[in-house]
């Protein structure tokens, strides 16, 4: 199968953590992958899916994708969005994330919830969601490093973007244990 040969019943949605899963937009209408994997919400990251699916709570965070725009609100909003929807459905609940192409805005987010959630160093985070989703290239991570040194005293991820190419993006990460356990954390307060 080619590029061009991709599949249109399965949208490109990736699991990054156990219930949180990754993608563009047309998976937050795609009956089939949303039944299939049993999405309880949405959060739509400055895009509306085009349709919504009966049964599916779905959330949405404007954020316009430019590296000039100030994240921190947004990643406060999608850490209390993604907690709630966790534990509904008596700690069943599972959500996708998503922005137009699953490209910027919505690792970006992810990642920062990763980070405070999760207590993961933004290098393991942002690790973890460019080896599930290698497309993946954030235009905020300098906002992420930001966040990061507020969250930890230090910066572990020293680029000023991420490689252009898939494959060296992947490089870059491949160091990061995968395996490592995580805790959820409340940073609330």
């Amino acid at each position: 199968m080619g590029k061009r040969d991709k599949p249109t019943s399965q949208p490109a949605a990736c699991l990054i953590l156990p219930s949180i899963y990754l993608g563009p937009c047309s998976a937050a209408s795609s009956i089939p992958f949303l039944t299939a994997n049993s999405i309880t919400h949405v959060l739509s990251i400055g895009v509306t899916p085009k349709d919504t699916v009966d049964g599916v709570a779905y959330h949405r965070i404007p954020l316009k994708d430019s590296a000039s725009v100030l994240i921190t609100a947004a990643c406060a909003e999608t850490c209390a969005i993604i907690d709630a929807a966790l534990s509904s459905k008596n700690g069943t609940g599972r959500i996708l994330v998503h922005c137009s192409a699953g490209i910027s805005r919505s690792p970006s987010v992810l990642t920062a919830y990763l980070m405070r959630r999760h207590r993961m160093s933004l290098k393991a985070a942002l690790g973890r969601i460019v080896r599930a989703r290698p497309q993946v290239s954030p235009k905020f991570l300098e906002q992420l490093k930001d966040m990061e040194q507020e969250l930890f005293g230090s910066v572990s991820l020293h680029v000023y973007e991420l490689p252009k190419r898939e494959k060296d993006r992947l490089v870059l990460f491949e160091s990061e244990d995968i395996s490592a356990d995580v805790e959820l954390v409340d940073d609330t307060g």
